[in-house]
């Protein structure tokens, strides 16, 4: 869903349960070039981006792209590095462009970033900015897999990862087609302004000291487009919206601190939310299941 809706993500859970294994293996599936950059403290900004480098011979300086000139940029363990190089990805993942030393260069489409961090951890991590978070379309949790599916992976895995024998089933040119299907869907006023309250009521709850931006509505709004488009229609419903509310929209939220304190969350918030407007009808009630 994320993929067709030009949007970021953001892969937070433990280490070992497959975060990097997925997103190299969804880049061959998807025909698409692939950098993964291992961020670490001492990693800056024009290691991301790219840089001048003077050539002797030639007496002039020559540009080095960075590892953000590809379809799908895997940022690995992002909240290690210091905030002034989380932040060298906010101009390429909202405006689609690099720029280095005062000129700005289009990046490859499309373009995803795929984000991971130990939500575990925190000596020698740093937190992510409240607008490095705003511009991922969703925060995802892969978890431990079942008794069943670990006993499945070692029988299939056990010995190594086969990414030889995974095969491209698209290319970025059909994805640029499908992403544009996908926006064409069509959004009725009333279901529009559902998502414009749902996110205005986020910003007055009493457990929230921040709530979602209008960035977040245009995500929920577009993300709700895709979803609607993977079932089969060609319209938005409620149902759409509100299942998309939590993994959008959650990881952009502030606790207030008696919210932390309290041990309550922002999924709480949300549900609260949820709960206390009522949706619009669905095309399916207004015509009867038509």
């Amino acid at each position: 869903m994320a993929i067709l809706a030009d949007g970021h993500i953001l892969l937070e859970d433990l280490p070992g349960v497959g975060k990097t294994t997925l997103v190299k293996t969804l880049s061959i599936a998807l025909g698409c070039s692939f950098r993964r950059v291992q961020f670490v403290p001492d990693l800056m900004p024009s290691d991301i981006s790219g840089m001048r480098i003077y050539n002797q011979k030639s007496g002039d300086f020559q540009l080095v792209q960075g590892p953000v000139m590809t379809n799908l940029l895997l940022a690995d363990e992002i909240n290690r590095a210091i905030p002034r190089t989380q932040s060298a990805l906010l101009e390429a993942m909202e405006e689609r462009q690099v720029t280095i030393d005062g000129e700005s260069f289009p990046l490859p489409r499309p373009f995803l970033v795929m984000a991971t961090q130990n939500p575990v951890e925190s000596e020698s991590t740093f937190r992510l900015p409240a607008a490095q978070m705003d511009r991922f379309l969703i925060r995802l949790s892969l978890g431990y897999p079942s008794a069943g599916e670990e006993l499945r992976m070692l029988g299939l895995l056990g010995d190594a990862i086969p990414f030889d024998t995974v095969s491209p089933v698209t290319d970025a040119g059909q994805i640029a087609c499908l992403q544009r299907e996908a926006a064409s869907v069509h959004v009725t006023e009333a279901v529009g302004r559902y998502i414009v309250d749902l996110t205005a009521a986020t910003r007055t709850h009493p457990l929230l000291q921040m709530g979602a931006s209008p960035r977040a509505s245009r995500a929920l709004y577009r993300a709700s487009k895709v979803w609607a488009a993977m079932s089969g229609r060609n319209f938005v419903t409620p149902d759409d919206v509100q299942q998309l509310v939590r993994p959008v929209l959650e990881h952009r939220l502030m606790l207030s601190g008696e919210a932390r304190f309290s041990g309550r969350t922002a999924a709480e918030a949300l549900d609260g939310v949820l709960a206390s407007i009522e949706p619009p009808p669905g095309r399916e009630e207004l015509f009867g299941g038509r």
